[in-house]
C-alpha cells in the first residue's frame, strides 16, 4: 500500500531553492511588478471584454475546449480561476505597454538595423569529407549532376532530404560568421564554393536574396525586441529585498 505524501508550501519553496531557480523566479517577479507599475504610470487600462476574449484565446491555445478541461488544467498547475485571469491580465498589460513604449521607435530601428532583416533562401548539404564535397562541387559546376541530386543522395535526414536540403529563409544571425559572409555576398542563383566550419564542410546553393520589408511580422518582432530590451534595462536597475522566512 502506497503512503500518502503531504506537500506544503514550505516544501515547494525548499525545492525551488534546491533546483537553483530562485534567480529566474526573482527576475520574473521583478518584471511583473515593473509591468504593473509602468502601466499604472502610463494610465493603461484593461477592459473586462478584453480579458474575456484573451482568456478564450488562451484556453484554445492550451486545448481547453470545455469547463472540465479548464478545471483539470487549473488543478494541474494549482491555480485558481482568479489567478488564471491574472495571467491573462498581465499578458494583456504587457502587450499594451510594449505598444505604448515601442511603436514610435519601430520604423527608426528597422532602418538602422535593416541588414539584420535581409533574408536568404538557402539549400545546404553538409558532410565531413572535404575532398568529396569538392568533387561534388566541380561535378555540379560541370553539369554532370545537380545540387538537388547531390542533396537527395548525401543528406541522411529524411525530412531535409525530401526538401533537397532547403533550410528556408534565414537571416545573418541564423548563420555562423564564415557561412554568413559568403552567403550574403552571393549573387543568386549561385552555388557557393565549399565552406569549412567546426560543424563540417558546407555545400550551399543560394536561391534568392530577399530584401527586408517592414511588414506585420517584422513590425511585431521589432516591437517585441525593443520591449524586451526595455524590460531588461528596468530589471537590471531595480533594487529589491528578498524575504523568504
Amino acid at each position: 500500500m502506497s503512503q500518502a505524501i503531504n506537500i506544503t508550501s514550505e516544501d515547494i519553496l525548499y525545492q525551488v531553492k534546491l533546483s537553483c531557480k530562485i534567480p529566474q523566479i526573482i527576475e520574473q517577479i521583478i518584471t511583473r511588478k515593473i509591468i504593473y507599475n509602468a502601466a499604472s504610470e502610463a494610465g493603461i487600462k484593461i477592459e473586462t471584454e478584453e480579458i474575456q476574449k484573451a482568456a478564450d484565446q488562451m484556453r484554445l491555445m492550451n486545448k481547453l475546449f470545455n469547463a472540465e478541461d479548464t478545471w483539470k488544467w487549473l488543478e494541474k498547475y494549482n491555480l485558481s480561476l482568479d489567478e488564471f485571469e491574472e495571467i491573462v491580465y498581465t499578458n494583456l498589460l504587457s502587450g499594451k505597454l510594449a505598444a505604448h513604449f515601442c511603436v514610435d521607435k519601430v520604423e527608426g530601428y528597422f532602418y538602422e538595423h535593416q541588414l539584420d532583416y535581409v533574408g536568404v533562401a538557402i539549400y545546404e548539404v553538409m558532410l565531413d569529407d572535404e575532398d568529396l564535397i569538392w568533387e561534388l562541387f566541380y561535378a555540379i559546376k560541370a553539369g554532370e549532376t545537380s545540387f538537388f541530386d547531390v542533396a537527395h543522395k548525401y543528406i541522411h535526414d529524411v525530412e531535409l532530404q525530401r526538401r533537397c536540403g532547403y533550410l528556408g529563409v534565414v537571416r545573418r544571425q541564423d548563420l555562423n560568421a564564415e557561412v554568413s559572409a559568403a552567403v550574403f555576398a552571393a549573387k543568386p542563383p549561385q552555388l557557393l564554393q565549399p565552406i569549412v566550419t567546426a560543424k563540417g564542410v558546407h555545400l550551399i546553393f543560394i536561391e534568392e536574396i530577399i530584401q527586408p520589408q517592414l511588414d506585420g511580422k517584422v513590425y511585431q518582432e521589432i516591437v517585441a525586441n525593443l520591449y524586451y530590451q526595455w524590460l531588461k534595462v528596468q530589471t537590471n536597475k531595480a533594487e529589491f529585498n528578498i524575504q523568504l522566512d
